[in-house]
């Protein structure tokens, strides 16, 4: 995960594109989640999105820590 993904000449760390990607996947799954009804389950709908979002953050990071050598 270190390092830096060239932009067209502008440095941008490898985290802020992996918060992206999770960042749109959570909005994929938070409308998955409540056309399913999921959030009438949930107590605090905002902890539950943040915790969520840690999690596919987690695993974006896991899955692509594979990929650099």
């Amino acid at each position: 995960m270190i390092g830096e993904v060239d932009l067209y000449g502008v440095f941008i760390p490898s985290l802020l594109v992996l918060m992206l990607i999770a960042l749109a996947v959570t909005g994929c799954l938070r409308f998955v989640l409540l056309r399913l009804g999921v959030y009438k389950l949930v107590w605090h709908r905002s902890l539950f999105n943040f915790a969520l979002y840690v999690i596919v953050l987690g695993g974006t990071v896991a899955l692509t820590r594979g990929l650099h050598p």
